[in-house]
């Protein structure tokens, strides 16, 4: 079941992401190495969370909680932009532990439905071009989104 967020569900969805994030920050860890690492990324245990609490209080209304047999498994951040008519679909995840499969797919066409319903023309997200976000980048493959646009971030030491 997909359904919209309530404060309640704070504390649950960013446990989630937090413990999703793990494998993330595991490969950003060893591609800046740990003096960069800890200058991005402060408190790897609680950074993703915190970016999730900050949407959920500026924007409830653009969260979606995934509920399994009236437990949260999941959650989709996204944002409208009615001048540019584009939604985008932000911080995702489903419990990594909770070990269900096609949970993303069905947050993902619940956002995809409101972007249409919104009168958005576009769907965009964000993703890593890294190993580690190669099964993000599957499951939006999946989702349907075909336009793609690879960047770089560079960083030097002074």
């Amino acid at each position: 079941m997909i359904r919209e967020y309530r404060p309640e569900d704070l504390t649950r969805i960013m446990d989630i992401a937090n413990r999703a994030w793990q494998g993330i920050y595991d490969m950003f860890l060893a591609a800046y190495g740990a003096e960069l690492f800890a200058v991005l990324v402060p408190d790897r245990d609680r950074a993703k969370g915190e970016q999730i609490q900050s949407h959920c209080n500026s924007h409830p209304h653009w969260v979606y909680i995934c509920e399994e047999a009236g437990r949260i498994v999941g959650f989709v951040t996204f944002r409208l932009d009615g001048e540019r008519r584009i939604g985008e679909i932000g911080n995702n995840a489903v419990d990594p532990d909770c070990g269900l499969k096609g949970k993303g797919q069905e947050m993902y066409r619940a956002v995809l439905q409101r972007f249409r319903d919104e009168g958005m023309r576009f769907a965009k997200v964000h993703t890593g071009m890294d190993p580690a976000h190669g099964p993000a980048r599957r499951a939006y493959e999946w989702a349907g989104f075909d336009i793609r646009h690879e960047d770089v971030d560079y960083y030097m030491k002074l």
